[in-house]
């Protein structure tokens, strides 16, 4: 039986940050920008690129929306704290309204 904390850890998470690494890239980022934006290995980059990870889910619609925003504010700098964005399109996703950290709870 898998936890739906193993759910989001090795499907959720991957394909939000191969979705936005795809994002960053079209927003004119290298793939060494990207790595930096994201705080992950340049391999990592590469890998969410060529499909090797984070490749199981497509998203749609607002959540499509909300990582392409993300992307657009990583790119011109705008972001404090990259997790919690992170963690906000996780919920939205997952249709919840709270997060499986309690620090990212939306006050």
């Amino acid at each position: 039986m898998k936890l739906p904390c193993q759910v989001i850890v090795w499907n959720v998470l991957p394909a939000i940050r191969a979705a936005l690494a795809e994002e960053l890239i079209r927003c004119g980022a290298s793939q060494q920008e990207v790595a930096q934006m994201m705080e992950v290995a340049p391999s990592a980059v590469s890998q969410y690129l060529s499909k090797k990870r984070g490749y199981k889910i497509v998203f749609e619609g607002e959540v499509k929306d909300s990582i392409h925003r993300l992307a657009q504010d990583l790119h011109e700098g705008r972001v404090d704290d990259l997790s919690r964005r992170i963690c906000q399109i996780c919920m939205q996703m997952r249709e919840v309204d709270e997060p499986c950290c309690p620090e990212f709870a939306v006050e």
